[in-house]
């Protein structure tokens, strides 16, 4: 299948010397919902800005929907709305004349049904008369959303969508980004909430200092790279391990009431029988056991750290 985005070796250096992006490669589906993650600076909206035709690259190429995004830039655009992070819009204008006008922009002709239908989508019918200066932030944000929406693009570049937007609200626009995707709209996403990915998104691309780190399906991202965790509650507290159990890497805690057995999900044997024999042969009883896998948040923080560190050796 040919993805709807295509980039192959973009790089961004500005004149004063800073490298923002590094021969970057990346597809995106048709119809998927991709989530691009990274620290502060690691060069995701530098990212977006090419893809999207609002910052040049320096090197490289992007298409989008199969047009170039420099030699057919009004086509490329066409295809693509964009939510930026910051929200700046016409705070006198109602909610249905910014929308309307952001339509006009893309030279398409009227159309108030589809105006209506995304309105309606995003909860916002109610206040089509009201002026954006009146609108809460969510509100607000919703109002982005349809101005990237109204032109009917087939790609949507959503940039910290859910910044400052309460836990309600997040989850309602979770719903509608489904939503949107199910309508055959692509999206891609950058966002500080890990949990905003974990929830949504198909795949996953880490980008660090310019250079995409991983991308790979959610699912197997985290089993390829998720720890599961043996918590033992024991029945009385111990102050150090047995020599015979140090192979098993326990931690302590909870003041000795309690150990920690991290083992690899993939491996065949989890060592979790063996661990169980040692402790009963050393004389230590356990009173609950209870297992929990790694978070994205957490899969996320170690590629960044090992990603530095790599960096460093090959400094």
């Amino acid at each position: 299948m040919q993805p709807i985005i295509s980039v192959r070796g973009v790089g961004k250096t500005y004149a004063g010397g800073f490298t923002a992006l590094k021969s970057v490669d990346l597809d995106i589906n048709k119809g998927e919902i991709f989530a691009l993650l990274g620290p502060n600076g690691a060069g995701k909206t530098t990212l977006i800005s090419i893809i999207c035709g609002i910052a040049n690259a320096t090197a490289g190429t992007v298409s989008a929907d199969g047009h170039d995004i420099q030699r057919d830039y009004r086509a490329a655009r066409s295809k693509i709305g964009l939510v930026p992070q910051e929200l700046s819009t016409d705070s006198f204008e109602s909610v249905w004349a910014t929308v309307n006008f952001s339509r006009g922009l893309f030279g398409k002709a009227p159309n108030p049904a589809y105006i209506e239908k995304i309105l309606r989508q995003l909860s916002l019918w109610e206040k089509k008369d009201s002026r954006i200066m009146a609108l809460s932030g969510g509100m607000k944000r919703r109002v982005m959303i349809a101005k990237a929406l109204s032109h009917e693009p087939s790609i949507l570049f959503l940039d910290e969508p859910t910044a400052g937007v309460d836990v309600e609200l997040r989850r309602d626009m979770w719903e509608m980004v489904r939503g949107l995707r199910e309508s055959g709209v692509t999206i891609i996403l950058t966002t500080h909430y890990i949990e905003e990915a974990e929830e949504m998104a198909d795949r996953i691309g880490v980008i660090n200092h310019g250079q995409i780190v991983l991308v790979e399906e959610k699912n197997t991202l985290m089993q390829k790279l998720g720890k599961k965790q043996l918590a033992i509650q024991l029945q009385a507290p111990i102050a150090q391990l047995p020599e015979a159990l140090k192979a098993f890497e326990l931690e302590i805690i909870d003041e000795g009431n309690q150990l920690i057995y991290t083992f690899d999900t993939q491996r065949e044997h989890t060592g979790i029988a063996e661990l169980l024999r040692g402790l009963n042969q050393q004389g230590i009883e356990f009173k609950d056991l209870h297992s929990s896998e790694s978070s994205l948040e957490e899969i996320f923080v170690n590629l960044v750290h090992q990603n530095q560190s790599e960096r460093q050796q090959a400094g």
